[in-house]
């Protein structure tokens, strides 16, 4: 028993960290990976495939400040995401997000649309979390009130006391995966801008 439950452990460590291995691959596979969570719609004005091909190296990528940035222009795509350093002072949460261009070209100006997404195990465990709390503190209340638990005072200041705590619990957590989402979204936003940067900046002549 405690054999099968080790094994289980280590499988459920190697899917996470298997998920996130391939979420930041930057092959054509790996970046429509993930859990989409927002788009951002957008145009680059006097920005042709032509323009874009110059600012990137004959393999496809672009080393911007904050990130990188991969371009494919078979897929009319281009990926991005944040650097992810192994011994970075930037505090790291568990809802990394990465992005996917879409490029689509009219005139001199090419419409875009960046399709924001996640790991799929960061999104399924925090769906968990917030069902295991709020079924366990539904089936609380109930078995509580079968048994009699309101019937009294005490036990209805018990009852509320325990809703109460149930409900601070999922606040926090709705509050700590808001507060992380913003930060990650903040980080491949500036990368998202610096490569706008990049690609409206003037070729060298």
């Amino acid at each position: 028993m405690i054999l099968a439950g080790l094994f289980a452990g280590l499988l459920f460590i190697g899917l996470i960290v298997g998920d996130w291995l391939y979420f930041i691959r930057p092959t054509p596979d790996a970046i429509r990976y993930g859990c989409r969570v927002a788009t951002n719609p957008d145009q680059w004005p006097g920005a042709t495939f032509t323009t874009l091909g110059d600012r990137f190296t004959p393999e496809g990528v672009l080393l911007l400040p904050h990130g990188v940035a991969w371009f494919y222009p078979r897929l009319s795509q281009i990926a991005i995401r944040p650097q992810y350093r192994l011994f970075s002072r930037r505090f790291r949460t568990a809802w990394p997000v990465k992005g996917l261009i879409h490029l689509s070209p009219q005139d001199q100006t090419l419409n875009t649309l960046c399709v924001k997404r996640m790991p799929w195990s960061s999104a399924i465990l925090t769906l968990l979390w917030f069902a295991l709390v709020l079924i366990g503190s539904l089936t609380f209340v109930v078995q509580y009130a079968m048994d009699g638990g309101f019937a009294s005072l005490g036990g209805t200041l018990t009852g509320v006391g325990v809703i109460a705590l149930a409900a601070l619990v999922l606040a926090f957590g709705l509050v700590t995966m808001a507060l992380a989402y913003r930060l990650e979204d903040s980080r491949l936003m500036k990368v998202y801008a610096e490569l706008r940067d990049a690609i409206e900046e003037p070729s060298p002549s």
